[in-house]
């Protein structure tokens, strides 16, 4: 099994984006995707089109997506769920998306939690903060519905927390995850001359440990759209691992 995790940006150009990121989904070796910012039900269309070997999709909501998680596979999803985080303070806009994780079942034998917490916006992850606060009772939510699954578990996504975050190790100590990329200093969200050296957001976590190979960065280049202008696909990196799990 290969998986990929993207968040996809949900403004600027998304229409023609989608389109062309189906069209490299399409030509690619991904059995399991799983997007964040997806917003509408119109872009799971635009990605069923362009990528239409991926037959089997997850995503709740009929016009406005919750959470934008969308999971698109080749390989048959035998279950799926949707499970809301709790609302908690600070007040933010990310209210409005009803963020929480897409929770699918591949083939009957792989647990898949597509998730996106919310944004640290004081750029400050110390176990204090007032969004920090935010996301452990997030983390919380994930790791409920992860005990009692007996299932290999993948969670990925935007986790908006850095790869060396405290909250993220205590979410793998509680719940006997690992992350694929540990250790990689790389961020995954794209540098910007206002920010040079952003953190690492975007994870790949497995349970059992075995039978994944590391993990690589994809879609940093920028894409050519109709008409002949140029732009990078997203604001983040997508992360892709493989693993032996399906074999």
């Amino acid at each position: 099994m290969r998986l990929l995790t993207f968040n996809t940006l949900f403004k600027g150009d998304v229409r023609e984006r989608l389109r062309a990121l189906g069209e490299r989904l399409e030509r690619s070796d991904h059995d399991v995707v799983c997007l964040q910012e997806v917003m509408y039900r119109w872009g799971v269309r635009v990605l069923a089109q362009a990528a239409p070997s991926f037959r089997y999709r997850a995503c709740s909501g009929s016009v406005v997506l919750k959470g934008g998680l969308v999971v698109l596979s080749r390989l048959p999803i035998s279950g799926q769920t949707f499970v809301r985080f709790p609302w908690t303070a600070p007040a933010r806009p990310e209210y409005l998306m009803r963020k929480g994780a897409q929770v699918v079942v591949i083939d009957g034998a792989v647990t898949v939690v597509n998730t996106h917490l919310s944004a640290n916006r004081d750029d400050d992850w110390s176990a204090g903060n007032r969004y920090s606060v935010a996301q452990r009772a997030e983390f919380e939510v994930l790791r409920r519905r992860l005990a009692g699954v007996t299932t290999p578990v993948v969670v990925a996504g935007d986790l908006n927390v850095p790869r060396d975050s405290p909250l993220l190790a205590e979410f793998l100590a509680a719940t006997g995850l690992r992350d694929v990329l540990a250790g990689d200093t790389r961020p995954t969200y794209r540098p910007t001359p206002g920010w040079p050296s952003p953190p690492a957001f975007d994870h790949l976590l497995v349970r059992p440990d075995g039978g994944w190979r590391r993990a690589s960065l994809v879609f940093q280049d920028r894409v050519r759209l109709p008409g002949g202008r140029t732009v990078y696909l997203s604001d983040h990196y997508g992360v892709e691992a493989g693993s032996s799990w399906l074999d």
